[in-house]
This record gives structure tokens, C-alpha cells and sequence, in this order.
């Protein structure tokens, strides 16, 4: 399409990718308020490892431009917004960044232009709290001055396989005209293809329920569980057994963190609260899910306790600390509530995890952590939270004492290897 100048705001995990792939066909403006963000990218480098250092490399030299300035962003007219929808202390949702990055677009955006939006948000949230934003900043009026569009972010961090280009893309335009424009913009890059929604509202509602929908499936194999251990049989056998049905869902019990499944499910059920309705399964699925930390803790204890290891100081290593395998992405991590339900028992933890950011994770969560093996260190047992690549054919028994604990999360160990598993 001719005439299209694309911003992207946010260069995270969603956005960059979206900024290098836009950069292919279109002048593409990356804008994020990290200086350093925006000084490492235009260095060559993401330290997310969405995008290589190759690809972003070219993207750099056929003109991308990473930014903080305003003023680099003005002569755009497409702006993309794909900031971070987290939760707060109590789980409700927190729209402050998407305010943040709408006032960002009402100080730049002109006549004529559309703001897109693909951040994670229950239905209503891009016209009734984000549009009245940038209306109030510009000074403009929504479908007369400027358009909006919404096409929900299809990120899945560290997946090399299914990159942004190669997931179809839901989209969305505040009006018919709109919607083909931005399904144009859109499908002129995506070659998995687009799918039109008939309303911004509906886009928005996809999104929330793809994850939801994730997560109760999750939550029911992880009751199943915590069930199939108090009867004495392994999960994983069950679900191998049923699996051989063709229409059985192969879902596994596991912990449920990151910036989309963990959190998801609590703005659709704000949204329905909202609106008088109680969303019990949706809930009930979340309370599963975020209980599964505390359980694996006190699982691993129990089986301390019956080999008769004294849990008062002992010693426990946990292996990954990332909310999934292969990427350094902590947002989120269900780890922590391992972490801390083992403290409770003053023992001694140590998280070894060689794909996380140790600056991160202490300004996150407060905690140390390492990230390179420590070497002539016996445990008292051990945890396999996250299934990185490395830890696969990790020689566990060279850090573990003759009588230990080894609990695993992903089901990735072999079971003559270890005393407990989800």
C-alpha cells in the first residue's frame, strides 16, 4: 500500500518483531520510552531473542529506526500500539501503559491517521478507555479526524517456528473502510493470512478467550493431577492412554505464568463482572493455575519428609525460572511462588537459570539468582520447573546427595530418575 509510514510503540516482545517484519514492505518507526532499549536495538541486538541479531541487522540497514523522540514519530500515519496489559496485586487489570502509549499517540497523531491497537484487553477497552485518551490529548474526534483499528497480538516468545508472519492475523477497524485498510496493511505481510472481525469489539474478545480458553484446559489436567496422585497412578500414563482417542485434547498440567495465558483470563472475567455476570469456570481455572506453585512445594517437602531428609536447612536447587522453555522472558513466572512457599520452611534455594536476566529477576522479584552451574555442590533435592533445551541431558546426579529429592515439573526426566512429577 502507498502513503503508509508505520510507528510501532513498544518494542518488546510483540513490538519488534511486528516493527522489523512492518520494515520489510513499509518506513517503519519503532518508538520505546527505555533509552537503553532503544540504544541496544539500534546497536544491533535484542535482548529478548525475538528477533536475531541478523535479521535485526538488516532491518536497521534497509532504514528501521528505533527511537525515544517524538518528533521522529510525527510524519507517521499508522501507528501500532504493543505495550504490556499486566495485572495488579490483586488481579485486576492494569491499563496504565495502554494510557501511557495512548497519550503518547494523541501527542503525534494527525488528521486522517489510524492508531491500531494489539495489546491483550477485554472487550471495549480500545474505544471506551483507550480512543477517549488520545481524543482528549490531540484534540481530534475519533472516526471523523483519525481511525482506530485492533488486531490482537499472536506472540508466542521463544517459538522459532511460528514467528508473526507465519500466524494468521485477526483485524479489526473502527469503521467497514477502516477494517479493509488495516486488513490490507496487515495481510500485505503476514503470509499465514488475515481474518477480518466485524468490529473492533469482537477482535478484542477473540484475543481474550484464545488464552482463556488455554487456560482452563490447563487447569482441568492439572486437577486431574493432584487426583491421580492421591490415587497412585501417574498422570502422564493417563494421558498417554487417552491421548490415542482422536479427538482427545492433548493438554499437559504444568504452571501457568507469562504475559497472556496467566493473565488473560482475569480481564475477560472483569468484563464480565462488569456486565452483572459471574464467570465461575473462568475463575475457578485461574485459582487451579495459580495454585500449582504452592503444590509443587509442598509436594517436593512431603517427599523429603518420607525419605527422611531433614527439610530445617536444607539445601534445594531449582532448574529454570523463565515462565517457559528457551527464552529469557520472566513476566510472570510461576517459579516465584515456588520459591517462596519452599521458603517458608527456612531452607536454603538456589535457582539456576542460564536463559534469565539476573538484573532482571533482582529487580522484579527481589531474588538472586545464578546463571552458570555451581560445580562441588551437593542438594538436598531438586526441581525441574522450566524444560529448557539444556537441562534435558543435564547429569543431575553430579549435584544431587546419595539420598535426595527429584521433582519434576514438564515430565521431562525419566521416571526411574525421579520421585515425583506433576
Amino acid at each position: 500500500m502507498k502513503g503508509i509510514k508505520i510507528c510501532v510503540i513498544g518494542l518488546g516482545y510483540v513490538g519488534l518483531p511486528l516493527a522489523r517484519l512492518f520494515s520489510t514492505k513499509y518506513p517503519t518507526v519503532g518508538f520505546d520510552m527505555s533509552q537503553r532499549r532503544v540504544d541496544a536495538l539500534m546497536a544491533g541486538h535484542d535482548s529478548t531473542l525475538e528477533v536475531s541479531d541478523e535479521l535485526l541487522q538488516g532491518a536497521l540497514e534497509n532504514g528501521l529506526i528505533c527511537t525515544t523522540d517524538l518528533d521522529l514519530i510525527r510524519s507517521c500515519n499508522f501507528y501500532v500500539v504493543a505495550v504490556p496489559t499486566p495485572v495488579d496485586i490483586n488481579n485486576n487489570p492494569d491499563l496504565t501503559p495502554l494510557y501511557g502509549a495512548s497519550t503518547t499517540v494523541g501527542k503525534v497523531i494527525s488528521k486522517g491517521d489510524i492508531v491500531v491497537y494489539e495489546s491483550t484487553v477485554y472487550p471495549g477497552v480500545t474505544e471506551d478507555e483507550c480512543i477517549p485518551v488520545v481524543e482528549k490529548v490531540s484534540g481530534l474526534k475519533f472516526n471523523r479526524d483519525f481511525y482506530a483499528g485492533y488486531s490482537p497480538e499472536r506472540i508466542n516468545p521463544g517459538d522459532k517456528l511460528h514467528t508473526v508472519e507465519k500466524i494468521k492475523k485477526v483485524t479489526s477497524g473502527s469503521t467497514p473502510e477502516i477494517g479493509k485498510i488495516v486488513n490490507d496493511v496487515y495481510a500485505s505481510v503476514i503470509t499465514a493470512g488475515t481474518h477480518l472481525a466485524p468490529s473492533i469489539k469482537v477482535a478484542e474478545a477473540a484475543k481474550v478467550i484464545e488464552n482463556s480458553q488455554r487456560d482452563i484446559n490447563i487447569a482441568f489436567v492439572n486437577e486431574l493431577s493432584k487426583i491421580f496422585n492421591k490415587i497412585g497412578i501417574d498422570t502422564q500414563d493417563v494421558l498417554e492412554a487417552a491421548s490415542t482417542k482422536w479427538n482427545f485434547l492433548p493438554f499437559k498440567p504444568g504452571l501457568v505464568g507469562g504475559h497472556c495465558i496467566g493473565v488473560d483470563p482475569y480481564y475477560l472475567a472483569q468484563c464480565a463482572q462488569r456486565h452483572g455476570y459471574n464467570p465461575e469456570i473462568i475463575l475457578a481455572g485461574r485459582r487451579m493455575n495459580d495454585g500449582m506453585g504452592e503444590y509443587v512445594a509442598d509436594r517436593t517437602i512431603k517427599l523429603m519428609l518420607k525419605k527422611g531428609i531433614q527439610v530445617l536447612n536444607s539445601e534445594i536447587i531449582i532448574f529454570g525460572f523463565t515462565f517457559k522453555e528457551n527464552c529469557p522472558d520472566v513476566r510472570n513466572t510461576k517459579v516465584i511462588d515456588i520459591y517462596r512457599s519452599l521458603k517458608e520452611y527456612n531452607l536454603y534455594i538456589t535457582i539456576f537459570d542460564p536463559w534469565a536476566d539476573r538484573e532482571i529477576v533482582k529487580r522484579e522479584y527481589g531474588i538472586d539468582i545464578i546463571t552458570e552451574f555451581p560445580e562441588n555442590k551437593k542438594f538436598d533435592a531438586a526441581i525441574f520447573a522450566v524444560a529448557h533445551a539444556c537441562f534435558i541431558n543435564f547429569e543431575i546426579s553430579r549435584c544431587l546427595k546419595d539420598n535426595h529429592v527429584l521433582f519434576d515439573v514438564k515430565g521431562n526426566v525419566h521416571r526411574s530418575r525421579i520421585d515425583g512429577r506433576l
